[in-house]
């Protein structure tokens, strides 16, 4: 089992001066401790439902470029980028400079997007729902295009490009992997069975269950193996001062039904230390876990 770090505040690092340092020190030390992949979120104002949306946030890629010129081996991505946000050509372009300076660590985190006091709040056009599903798989056909050798035009529905043209291209080989975020049964998990390398659900071990149950009968009408589908899941609300025991016992309920990789989140005000502090005497046996099969 993996374990992923997902910063989704910044208020612990004490005003714009200290979110530079503090961002590279969390980064740097999650690094050292075995994390695998670093993600911020996608959006232009802090999320209402978690707190103010006056709190700091920052633009994702140039916040993921920062972490790639901070560290080696942390693998980068958002969880996950609004499609409404970047025009699609843009977004592939964006994500191919990311993984090209980061040496093939890069990967595209995309959803359909949902918070509108920040769209309307900067001017970003937010469609319905439908369409915002209907541009997500236009923006990962582009996206798709864009990294492989076809360098002709893409007429979709929503974006028409005269030319697909990409260079250079992404280090990852075979391109920069894709996860798809969210877990509608009817649309994105079909969209996942489609075209995604991960996924990311919300939820307990019951509710992953049946999420993964809807994903295998796509997966089937697909004709593709679930188990290329790596599965993430949430794992933040953790108590304060939880022990080893119980950091693995959530873990292995999580594993048993299918999920591969932790995703944690920045704790109080010490996010780096509660990181160390809590995971750091897992990871060997974080790893040893294996997940059920799909």
């Amino acid at each position: 089992m993996q374990l992923d770090l997902h910063v989704h505040r910044f208020d612990w690092a004490g005003g714009p001066t200290g979110i530079g340092p503090g961002v590279r020190d969390l980064a740097g030390r999650a690094e050292a401790i075995g994390v695998r992949t670093l993600s911020f979120m996608d959006h232009y104002f802090q999320m209402d439902r978690m707190a103010p949306a006056e709190d700091p946030m920052l633009e994702g890629y140039t916040a993921l470029g920062f972490v790639a010129g901070a560290t080696d081996r942390l693998r980068l991505r958002l969880l996950v980028t609004g499609v409404t946000y970047r025009h699609p050509g843009l977004l592939a372009k964006i994500v191919t400079t990311l993984d090209v300076l980061s040496q093939g660590r890069a990967e595209l985190g995309i959803g359909a997007a949902w918070y509108e006091r920040e769209h309307e709040g900067l001017g970003v056009p937010f469609p319905p729902l439908s369409e915002r599903f209907e541009r997500l798989e236009e923006a990962i056909e582009i996206c798709l295009q864009m990294w492989g050798e076809d360098n002709g035009p893409y007429e979709g529905r929503h974006y028409q490009l005269a030319e697909t043209l990409c260079s250079p291209l992404p280090v990852s080989r075979p391109r920069p992997r894709i996860l798809i975020g969210g877990s509608g049964e009817r649309k994105t998990l079909r969209l996942v069975a489609r075209y995604a390398d991960a996924c990311n659900i919300f939820g307990g071990p019951d509710e992953i269950a049946a999420k993964l149950d809807v994903l295998r009968r796509h997966c089937d009408e697909v004709g593709r193996d679930p188990n290329e589908i790596e599965v993430t899941a949430s794992y933040r609300d953790l108590p304060a001062g939880v022990g080893a025991d119980e950091v693995l016992r959530g873990a292995e309920a999580l594993a048993r039904v299918g999920v591969s990789t932790l995703v944690t989140g920045p704790v109080g005000d010490r996010p780096a230390s509660w990181l160390e502090e809590t995971f750091g005497p897992v990871m060997s046996d974080l790893a040893a876990i294996e997940p059920a099969r799909l």
